[in-house]
């Protein structure tokens, strides 16, 4: 496979969208996938909050998305999704219901009520940032869901370091392209291929050191990493979770420590296409595009 620093939006299918809160130190990010696609989760993260999601199992009914919202405002951002569903039921999207469509929207959240002045983001950003989506190029690092997202919070918020969002995908050999997308507000710290901190807890130690040495947890609230990947390849429900189960291998690889206790980490999978791939090639990808688009949400 070719790597190169991309977006998710290179994925054919799928549109993006930020709402950004520079002020109150939050926003949200919005996909749009017209006409639907094909997704499941993997959560795996000890405090998630997440709307939607069950729906995503492979044994259950629905089979199709119509958007993804990723916010700030932890608990509280999730109200926000209704935004983005009612700007998908002007536009005819949706599961057809009787006479009804009904957009289906999962959505997950990062606590970021501390960066700022306690603002949440509301279903009209969600709207304005749907109405404004985009194939791309968009912006990364400290907008969007990023905006107010912080990482390497072992000594509290005063030694933290910002967190964002990024972006980055992979063109298979046979056609088959793989995009990721990241919010990181991770308790961790991120880090390079080779073992160094990029961002995170300031001072002389890494977060993984100081816990190893018995440093007390410090801000046990508050941290999520959440991940999508977006594939043209055909995949089902099934080959969309464990495609989801593979691309946490690369929160492993980019932070230290992940799926911690006090982490909600997420990551979903799209598929928007009908290209040819196999599972395990897509999860390879996936782990490394996810990496990659975490290490760029702080460089």
């Amino acid at each position: 496979m070719s790597p190169c620093h991309g977006y998710l939006t290179d994925v054919s299918g799928v549109r993006l969208g930020h709402y950004t809160d520079s002020h109150g130190q939050t926003g949200l990010s919005v996909l749009l996938f017209p006409g639907g696609a094909t997704a499941s989760v993997d959560v795996r993260g000890a405090a998630p909050g997440t709307r939607e999601t069950d729906l995503l199992r492979p044994e259950n009914t629905v089979t199709e998305i119509h958007g993804l919202l990723l916010t700030g405002g932890s608990a509280f951002g999730l109200d926000a999704a209704a935004g983005l569903m009612r700007f998908l039921r002007e536009r005819g999207e949706g599961v057809q219901v009787g006479n009804l469509r009904v957009p289906i929207v999962p959505a997950a959240v990062i606590f970021d009520l501390f960066a700022g002045s306690e603002a949440v983001p509301g279903a009209e950003h969600a709207y304005g940032a749907a109405k404004s989506a985009t194939k791309g190029p968009f912006s990364t690092g400290r907008v969007g869901a990023g905006t107010g997202a912080t990482v390497g919070k072992i000594l509290g918020m005063d030694h933290a370091a910002p967190g964002g969002v990024g972006t980055q995908s992979i063109l298979l050999p046979g056609g088959a392209r793989v995009g990721a997308f990241a919010v990181v507000n991770a308790w961790g710290d991120v880090i390079s291929a080779e073992g160094r901190v990029l961002a995170g807890v300031r001072a002389s130690r890494s977060t993984a050191s100081m816990v190893l040495e018995g440093n007390p947890m410090s801000f046990a609230g508050g941290n999520t990493t959440l991940g999508v990947i977006v594939t043209d390849a055909a995949l089902d429900k099934s080959g969309c979770l464990r495609v989801a189960q593979m691309a946490h291998d690369g929160l492993a690889r980019s932070l230290n420590p992940c799926h911690t206790p006090v982490d909600g980490d997420v990551v979903f999978t799209v598929s928007t296409g009908t290209k040819g791939a196999s599972v395990l090639s897509l999860g390879v990808a996936a782990a490394s595009a996810l990496a990659d688009a975490i290490r760029f949400s702080v460089s």
